[in-house]
């Protein structure tokens, strides 16, 4: 036939290998430019942050009007008609959101409106399936429990996302730490103020972490505009929930109070932090043969043993 013919012609499986090979070059070439700049969104981000701190402290200074961006208005007159913050928002859920990076009035409200709507989404498409389509031919029982377990996950599912988002946050954070604290470490002791020193490792941690980056950032910005600098120290531990870093504002906030060196304790503290993340590095790599025994069973013995044994049966059967 004369596409089989085509398709085993070396002219043309050479055109359609240069072609593909011209394609994935052109991809190569071009991917740098089609990546969006993240981070000189997160910059922007920071940015707006600041300007939201100052204003607020301009207005607890001035008493004037907050400019602060409101959230989207669907969202926030359903919160204020129910007035889900009496009954959904709690000081632990707000917490979460800073936590999770998620800062200011449009993240709370955000978090109230889908508290009230992930639990009755959950609810309706449960009873739907169940019910009108009856996608499960069980007794009625067990419907009305899987319809209840549904909507206990609908009410889960916003705290499950605020978990999930916190902890790998937190993962990066902890993993970036060490290296900004040795940054600090060399800022302080060069005679930097620490203003200054975290303004100048916020900006060489960018490209390494930019949440990390991020969260230097907004510490400048409320040591620059907080009245009480030990506030600013207390809100970066806040925003971490990590306990290294608890740590190291715990050691700054002594300095301030009592006057001692903070090159001395940051030096201690950023040696800690190594080790830390050499032994969690080290408990990865002794978990890992556990972890690659079943894949081993599984996958590698049985191609190694076909490996083996295959010449030996081609010798047998030819033999016979």
């Amino acid at each position: 036939m004369p596409f089989l013919s085509s398709l085993i012609d070396p002219y043309f499986l050479a055109a359609v290998l240069a072609a593909v090979a011209s394609a994935v070059t052109v991809f190569t070439l071009a991917q740098p430019f089609l990546e969006p700049d993240r981070l000189n969104g997160r910059m922007k981000a920071v940015g707006k942050e600041r300007d939201r701190i100052r204003l607020r402290e301009r207005e607890r200074l001035n008493q004037k009007a907050s400019l602060r961006q409101e959230p989207k208005a669907y969202m926030k007159r359903i919160v204020e008609r129910l007035h889900l913050d009496d009954w959904l928002g709690t000081e632990n859920a707000k917490n979460k959101l800073l936590m999770a990076g998620y800062r200011g009035p449009q993240a709370e409200v955000a978090f109230l409106f889908f508290r009230l709507v992930t639990p009755i989404a959950f609810f309706v498409l449960a009873v739907f399936y169940l019910f009108v389509l009856q996608v499960l031919d069980q007794p009625l029982m067990v419907r009305l429990g899987i319809v209840v377990v549904a909507l206990y996950l609908g009410i889960k599912a916003p705290e499950l996302f605020l978990r999930n988002k916190t902890s790998k946050r937190q993962a990066v954070v902890q993993r970036n730490w060490p290296d900004a604290l040795d940054l600090l470490l060399i800022c302080v002791e060069s005679g930097m103020a620490i203003e200054a020193a975290f303004r100048r490792v916020g900006v060489e941690i960018a490209n390494q972490c930019m949440t990390l980056a991020e969260e230097m950032a907004l510490t400048t910005a409320e040591l620059s505009y907080l009245t009480d600098r030990r506030i600013a120290y207390e809100n970066l531990a806040n925003r971490t929930g990590l306990e290294s870093v608890k740590n190291v504002t715990t050691a700054l906030i002594q300095a301030e109070r009592y006057g001692t060196p903070v090159g001395q304790a940051l030096r201690v503290l950023a040696q800690e932090s190594r080790d830390q993340r050499m032994n969690e590095a080290e408990k990865k790599a002794a978990a890992l043969p556990p972890k690659l025994t079943v894949p081993m069973i599984l996958f590698f013995l049985p191609v190694l043993f076909v490996v083996i044994l295959t010449p030996a049966m081609v010798q047998v059967f030819s033999i016979k």
